[in-house]
């Protein structure tokens, strides 16, 4: 399937928002395999997306409608799986592509799953906590009759929580007039949810960044680490990394960043972004710029630190055209989605900078999300060391495939990994047999 660079035109740029940016990289992975142009056809689209209207009467006494989406982009390796975000920016060109992003990120590590993604145009943290549980559960009975425990699964994904999570599996019951517990992970464990899944996108990012670290022949306590965004990925991954022995010399959120070239610490950070307490009893109302003795800078700044490794842990688009060649880490650890535009990828490959990306790096996610539905349809729980073991298990190897892609054919380890997952995508539509059977060969 993978074969040596062709010397075929650059794919065109494209410029239609977000997923125009995972079709190009799609497209640019297509130089090192051969894949026809059904398949093609078929993975340039998703299978189904609906947008819907939420309304939600307001604590005041007023009605007000939100809008939803929810994306299944392909469902040939098993039913849809994605988180929902609730967030101001949601567009449906963001869901489409973090649904791509996870059709692709299920296959690079092999689980029997397709790639779904939701949203909803939201401040989450303007409404109240009533109000954030009528917009929950109003989203689920939107979505209710295009998801369910093999159709669509989704998860947390940007300001939604277990908590959130809980809410939505139990309206769901109640419409299905029975608790299904796999229609929904990231649960509480109270409700079925799986030990370990807190930790998980960080763990998985934690794993491959070791790996990676033993590649290059670096030393952890000479090797200094900078993240950007301290929410539930990167505070974990920075509590992480600082127990191994790295330097984390700054860490930011969405208020600004904070830096210290000796090293933060980044558990107590943590207690000073969740001192205040909690806004509307949901989200932290801190900021890591509220610890004393650190140097704040901005958000920007941080990304061009001259640190070994840069960990963007947001949202998309961060390292751009703009800004790629200002870049001096020498790992880039993509624990967002979406983070490195495809100008900023090239800038960057040019530069030498390995750059592991979203679709392997924060695949501990979807994956100890995978555990915790076998779990829910088993009826039988796992402690947290087995999740971790199987998590290593699945993620390590993938790591070292990708890598293995990447040196043999020169390319980027983005291609690479699509590279893989292509294959095992394109495996399982000809495994089904229909009518028009798409060739590689």
């Amino acid at each position: 399937m993978v074969k040596k660079k062709s010397t075929k035109k650059t794919p065109k740029v494209h410029t239609n928002g977000v997923f125009a940016n995972a079709m190009q990289q799609l497209e640019h992975a297509y130089q090192y395999m051969k894949v026809s142009n059904d398949a093609k056809e078929t993975l340039a689209k998703p299978t189904r997306f609906i947008e819907v209207s939420i309304p939600v009467r307001m604590d005041d006494g007023s009605l007000k409608v939100f809008t939803g989406y929810r994306v299944q982009y392909n469902d040939a390796r098993g039913p849809a799986k994605g988180g929902i975000r609730f967030h101001p920016q949601v567009d449906l060109s963001e869901v489409k592509a973090l649904a791509f992003w996870m059709t692709i990120k299920t296959a690079v590590v092999n689980i029997p799953f397709g790639g779904g993604k939701g949203g909803v145009i939201v401040n989450p943290k303007e409404l109240s906590k009533h109000e954030l549980e009528r917009l929950s559960r109003g989203y689920i009975r939107a979505v209710a009759d295009i998801i369910g425990p093999d159709v669509d699964i989704p998860a947390p994904d940007v300001y939604t929580n277990p908590m959130i999570m809980g809410w939505m599996a139990d309206e769901y019951g109640t419409i299905a007039r029975r608790y299904q517990p796999a229609v929904i992970t990231g649960k509480p464990l109270a409700l079925g949810g799986s030990k370990g899944r807190n930790e998980a996108t960080a763990k998985g990012a934690f794993y491959t960044l070791m790996e990676a670290v033993k590649v290059k022949e670096m030393t952890p306590a000479e090797t200094t680490v900078a993240i950007q965004g301290f929410g539930n990925a990167g505070s974990y991954l920075a509590k992480m990394l600082h127990e191994a022995g790295f330097k984390v010399v700054a860490v930011s959120d969405s208020k600004g960043a904070v830096y210290d070239k000796d090293g933060l610490d980044p558990f107590q950070l943590a207690k000073v972004k969740q001192g205040k307490g909690k806004l509307n009893g949901v989200y932290c109302e801190g900021s890591v710029c509220w610890g004393k003795d650190h140097k704040e800078i901005s958000n920007e700044k941080l990304l061009e630190l001259d640190v070994d490794i840069l960990a963007p842990a947001a949202l998309e688009n961060v390292i751009t055209k703009a800004n790629a060649r200002k870049i001096k880490a020498k790992i880039v650890l993509e624990v967002a989605n979406g983070p490195t535009t495809p100008e900023a990828d090239t800038i960057l490959h040019k530069k030498g900078v390995l750059v592991i990306p979203d679709v392997l790096a924060n695949a501990g996610g979807v994956t100890v999300s995978y555990f915790e539905w076998v779990q829910n349809k088993q009826g039988y729980y796992w402690s947290e060391e087995e999740v971790f073991d199987k998590l290593k298990e699945l993620i390590v190897p993938a790591f070292h495939e990708i890598y293995a892609g990447m040196e043999e054919h020169s390319c980027l380890m983005r291609d690479s990994a699509f590279v893989h997952a292509v294959k095992r995508i394109v495996e399982a539509i000809e495994a089904k047999g229909t009518e028009d059977q798409y060739k590689t060969d």
